[in-house]
């Protein structure tokens, strides 16, 4: 009988090797898997590239990994912002490199990823340094229709961790309204997703029209408690 639930997020974790790529949804404060960015700190691994839409604010969540020294590389579109002082100094310091993506090819890069794409063309960062590889040298462009285009590539991860609202043993996904962003084109662009949820759901209780994100592309769903927050996502 399949059941990809697990009975905690240090169980669902503890094969995290080093050096993976983890993709890890979120927008803003909305969608972060907290506990299983907890989950990650505790767990150990390092070197890690996270794939996120920011580089984390304040001292916890993204901003923890960095500052616990776990990070080699950020890839995101809005690193900066007014709390982001653990990424900046780490940054500004060499201690971290940042692979910067319009948000737009960021989510099309991971899209296209978990589609099998092995690439795409995009107008967005033509003529810029975006339209440059993280080692400096200019990224393929071609002209279509009159306009120029930067040859973009997928981002695979070996782990991805997100939030999601209900979920089954079989691993099928609902999201809440925000919350959804990344979380299903991070799912499918994974070797292992891991999921937390706020919902048991029974077999069959989940009508099919509302899945978002079918069980295939799940291999660990957590039950958590669900906790009230205060603005900016700081636990109450």
């Amino acid at each position: 009988m399949i059941n990809k639930f697990v009975d905690s997020v240090a169980d669902a974790l503890a094969d995290t090797p080093d050096g993976a790529t983890v993709l890890i949804g979120g927008f803003g404060t909305a969608g972060i898997p907290d506990e299983l960015i907890e989950g990650l700190l505790l767990q150990g691994a390092k070197n890690l590239t996270l794939v996120n839409n920011n580089a984390g604010n304040g001292e916890h969540g993204l901003a923890a990994l960095l500052k616990a020294g776990r990070v080699r590389k950020i890839i995101c579109s809005f690193p900066r912002q007014v709390d982001s002082y653990v990424f900046d100094s780490l940054y500004r310091s060499g201690q971290v490199e940042l692979e910067l993506v319009p948000q737009g090819n960021l989510a099309e890069r991971i899209r296209a990823a978990g589609a099998g794409i092995g690439g795409f063309f995009a107008a967005t960062g033509y003529g810029t340094d975006l339209a440059k590889n993280p080692d400096g040298t200019l990224k393929e462009t071609r002209e279509i229709n009159g306009r120029m285009y930067v040859y973009e590539t997928p981002i695979h991860g070996d782990l991805a961790l997100i939030r999601a609202e209900r979920g089954d043993r079989w691993g099928n996904l609902t999201f809440r309204k925000a919350a959804r962003n990344f979380g299903p084109i991070m799912a499918m662009a994974a070797r292992k997703t891991v999921a937390t949820v706020f919902e048991k759901a029974e077999l069959g209780e989940m009508d099919p029209e509302t899945v978002i994100t079918p069980g295939i592309f799940v291999q660990a769903v957590v039950h958590v408690e669900r906790v009230a927050t205060q603005a900016g996502g700081i636990k109450a």
